[in-house]
């Protein structure tokens, strides 16, 4: 094997994008796929058909050399449309504009989109090759063909894993070494339904906004693609809390329990999901979990990113975002070191306290899209966060600001955001507006306890 010869395992999205990076900096690129090639197939996945993508993420896009194709699929989302029980609407910006949004991408798009871009790169693509053991001290490994069970044996010098949460390569390397591998599965499940396009092939709902459906313990989403329907995704717990009442799947099981379901919660988006009971009954719920590992890397022969090293749950939209910030990290500290096993090094010291961080507020995101964003406490918290923010635009950055518009480090989004979520909470208690609120007080709060941010204002 050469010294500048690499083995990915997994063709997704993480590691369609690291094969364009790699290839870019001249490595010789070889990946693996245990699907079919999704240009000739069609898509297999049991995922969700479409991402939140953000600034990272096209951060990212721009350093491959992509991010224009991308774009011009992308549905831009200006903000939460939540929808009340009574079927009231109300739109909450994630920004300030329309300079401040997220965008729908469509996941079968996006992967044929990199998987094209690796390939004119220099990468190798092979589908239809299952990682099913790995040999690291011979630098052997087996991958099989599902289509015959046939196993083709290859050489390798370095190992990749972009293969996703459910990582044959990781499970390889925790045999091998431990990794104190350990996943923390939500009493939460979701099930994936969809609004299909109206009559004249347009959207039936507002195109620019991810819809929520707030029902305090549980809730419905939907994202717009850009043909026309919504991915909608509805997440309930797996039982329901002694007393409460509320539905789960232990108690919604059949297409006419789902439909009686719809018409006491989600009345103004039962008309729009045809397919309802069917969609139901043949989905199986999907888990939600987070995976914590003491460690990503096996020196210099192996290297784990992305949801092969800390999937998250989905309730920030950060998961592809994440993955791909860590590709251009994991490349550009290949860039930094002579050997591997220093630039994995290097790669796991700066990217794990961040993933730890977004893990952490992804699980927090989900109590506050579900039981909070029709609250009139944290209404009047988010009226006085933009207040402050057009006060102190160097210091007071929102959270969502920090995690989506910009690239300051998660840990850091994390450590500033508790520090203004106390500052809120304290200034709005027992409040109803913000008429006669200390304005100086609060100023020498902000500039106490919150240093300038880079790259903010």
């Amino acid at each position: 094997m050469g010294a500048r010869e690499l083995t990915l395992i997994g063709a997704g999205l993480a590691g369609s994008l690291l094969a364009v990076l790699l290839s870019q900096r001249g490595w010789k690129v070889t990946v693996y796929e245990r699907r079919g090639d999704p240009r000739i197939k069609g898509y297999e996945s049991g995922r969700s058909i479409n991402l939140a993508l953000a600034e990272r993420g096209r951060h990212a896009l721009r350093a491959a050399g992509v991010e224009d194709a991308v774009m011009r699929q992308a549905v831009m989302m200006r903000g939460r449309m939540i929808h009340g029980l009574d079927g009231a609407l109300q739109l909450q910006r994630y920004g300030r504009d329309d300079s401040e949004v997220i965008w729908s991408v469509h996941r079968a798009d996006l992967n044929i989109t990199l998987l094209e871009a690796a390939e004119r790169a220099g990468a190798t693509i092979h589908f239809h090759r299952r990682l099913h053991t790995v040999d690291f001290d011979a630098g052997y490994a087996r991958l099989i063909d599902d289509r015959d069970d046939q196993p083709h044996d290859i050489r390798f010098a370095t190992l990749i894993g972009s293969d996703g949460a459910g990582s044959a390569l990781r499970a390889e390397m925790v045999r091998k070494a431990g990794f104190g591998e350990r996943t923390e599965f939500l009493d939460h499940s979701y099930k994936e339904l969809t609004i299909p396009p109206g009559a004249d092939g347009g959207f039936r709902i507002e195109a620019n906004a991810l819809h929520i459906w707030p029902r305090g313990r549980y809730m419905c989403i939907a994202l717009p693609n850009d043909e026309g329907t919504f991915t909608v995704t509805l997440f309930l717990p797996n039982q329901a809390a002694p007393g409460s009442g509320d539905p789960c799947f232990a108690s919604v099981r059949s297409g006419a329990e789902v439909r009686a379901l719809f018409e006491r919660d989600f009345a103004d988006a039962l008309p729009l999901i045809p397919d309802l009971e069917r969609d139901w009954e043949q989905h199986p719920p999907g888990l939600l979990g987070t995976l914590y590992l003491d460690r990503w890397h096996l020196d210099g022969r192996a290297v784990l990113l992305g949801d092969a090293a800390h999937a998250m749950v989905p309730f920030h939209g950060q998961g592809m975002n994440c993955a791909f910030e860590d590709c251009v990290a994991l490349a550009d500290a290949m860039d930094a070191h002579v050997g591997l096993k220093d630039a994995f090094a290097a790669f796991e010291a700066r990217r794990k306290p961040n993933a730890a961080a977004i893990q952490a507020m992804a699980l927090e995101n989900y109590i506050e899209m579900r039981d909070r964003v029709d609250d009139p406490d944290f209404l009047l918290q988010r009226e006085l966060e933009r207040a402050l923010q057009h006060r102190h635009p160097d210091r007071f950055v929102p959270h969502y600001t920090m995690v989506t518009f910009m690239r300051t480090p998660y840990a850091v989004a994390l450590e500033r955001s508790e520090i203004q979520r106390a500052i809120l909470v304290a200034a709005t208690r027992g409040r109803r507006d913000l008429e006669g609120l200390d304005w100086e007080a609060l100023a020498r709060t902000v500039h106490e306890q919150l240093p300038v941010l880079e790259g903010a204002g």
